[in-house]
């Protein structure tokens, strides 16, 4: 097989048959059709196409080691720094598209599969079946093209006590039984974007375990397919109104559902996992195989794509009233330039300074990038309330689609003309505008950014915590000691 289209991603989602809860009904069939979905499925469909657009084909796709046939190449085992490259690039292209607003895209997932099959051999300590697990999974994710999406902490209960132990232990997904055949897991997690439309769901570590029995049944990595028998998704209430592009321009398009995960004695076959009952295996599941490198570097491809977006929509936006004279909205067109190139220099280094790991992979240097992956949640809030306060009550001026071609049409020609705009040029723009920084979708966006890798503060700690200062208090200390 080979890198799919559009209609092929389209075609295998309306084969598929998951269970999800949206909107008080039971959605198992025709995803692809349903509202709360529609808009953001077509979306990632233009991105399966763009793999045979003439101009991205040789970007987005290599040759299959396999097969020969044209893969994604997110699944790329980088050997070089062009590889890495040559990764970005396309990362670079998938981002594009969307603005950096579709934040589970399936590079996303590839990039951790590609890394994990690399470090097969750290699977196989526990079980040498374990290894080859992961290995046809990846093989099978690549030439199938799969769209996976992953699913990582436990329900929000009672957040005094860890995830392993609210409710007495039984509100977290969890290993009830174990056979011949496989696992069955009950149980619950959070919080999984697009499950209700991607192919596989992966089920992979998260909270740091502490290698006590009680953690066994709650140390697991699998894949299973979206449709597996016993899994169900409720999903929260859309943002995707229906409404037109113009009213609507990015949650019309890109609105990514997030979906709490059910597993109501779900069984998993042993050729699914990769492991089990290894606490001390999962602590290390991402840093021990160099997923987590891989994963930001696509991560700040997209966030710098998102940053590129959200400066060209604040120079439209002040080109249009004429206030970016003022010494105060130049500030703050600065800050959004400085975000962008801090973003680039920190991917630059991470380029240049990558070596190759114990697995033979070319791995960008993860100082940079976990720099990026602390600075950009905060860094992202200064962006809608730049466009808030530069947009003003202009926001509010800001008539749908219908009103534009409407009996309203002469008056918004007229009164809702800007310097540089025409009426319904002005309103389309700050409807863009208005969609990044105030609506329901914007409001998401930043909350998503915000925990993308985890709850700021506890990454902080884990920051510092791994940062090694003894150099720089060595030199300190070197100073003192001067005559």
């Amino acid at each position: 097989m080979a890198a799919r289209t559009g209609k092929q991603f389209l075609e295998r989602l309306a084969a598929s048959r998951p269970t999800v809860h949206v909107q008080g009904g039971t959605v198992t069939e025709n995803i692809q059709d349903h509202p709360a979905f529609r808009g953001v499925v077509r979306a990632y469909a233009e991105l399966y196409d763009l793999q045979y657009d003439p101009g991205l084909k040789d970007v987005l796709t290599y040759p299959s080691p396999t097969s020969g046939e044209p893969v994604g190449t997110s699944f790329l085992t980088p050997r070089t720094h062009e590889d890495l490259v040559r990764r970005r690039n396309a990362f670079k292209a998938w981002a594009d598209h969307s603005n950096g607003m579709l934040g589970r895209t399936g590079d996303y997932m590839n990039s951790s599969l590609m890394a994990l099959n690399s470090a097969a051999d750290w699977f196989a300590q526990a079980d040498p079946a374990f290894g080859e697990n992961i290995r046809r999974y990846y093989e099978k994710v690549r030439e199938e093209d799969l769209l996976c999406t992953h699913t990582l902490i436990p329900p929000q209960a009672n957040r005094a006590v860890p995830g392993t132990a609210q409710a007495g232990g039984k509100l977290a997904a969890r290993i009830v039984r174990e056979d011949d055949n496989g696992v069955v897991i009950r149980g619950a997690r959070m919080l999984a974007t697009i499950a209700p439309f991607a192919d596989e769901m992966l089920v992979f570590p998260s909270t740091v375990l502490r290698g006590t029995p009680e953690d066994k049944p709650f140390s697991y990595a699998f894949a299973i397919p979206n449709d597996t028998k016993g899994l169900r998704y409720i999903a929260r209430e859309p943002l995707d109104y229906v409404r037109p592009h113009h009213d609507h321009p990015l949650g019309s398009r890109f609105e990514e559902s997030d979906a709490v995960v059910v597993f109501d004695d779900v069984r998993v076959p042993y050729e699914r996992c990769f492991v089990l009952g290894e606490p001390e295996l999962c602590n290390g599941f991402y840093s021990r195989t160099g997923s987590v490198s891989h994963m930001t570097h696509q991560v700040v491809t997209r966030t710098t794509a998102k940053t590129e977006y959200v400066l060209g929509l604040v120079s439209l936006l002040t080109e249009a009233i004429g206030i970016e004279q003022f010494g105060h909205v130049q500030e703050d067109i600065a800050e959004i330039i400085a975000t962008l190139e801090t973003l680039r220099a920190f991917l630059r280094a991470a380029e240049a300074d990558a070596a190759l790991n114990e697995y033979g992979v070319m791995t960008p240097a993860f100082a940079p990038l976990n720099a990026a992956r602390n600075l950009y949640p905060k860094l992202y809030q200064r962006f809608p309330e730049i466009l808030r306060k530069l947009g003003a009550s202009g926001l509010m001026a800001t008539p749908t689609e219908l009103d534009v071609h409407g009996p309203a049409a002469a008056d918004i020609e007229e009164y809702l003309q800007s310097a540089t705009l025409t009426g319904p040029e002005r309103v389309r723009l700050f409807r863009l505008v208005w969609d990044t920084c105030i609506s329901a979708f914007a409001g998401r966006q930043a909350l998503y950014e915000y925990y993308f890798f985890g709850d700021p503060v506890r990454m902080a700690g884990a920051y510092v915590g791994s940062y090694d200062r003894e150099p720089y208090k060595a030199k300190v200390r070197a100073f003192l000691e001067r005559p």
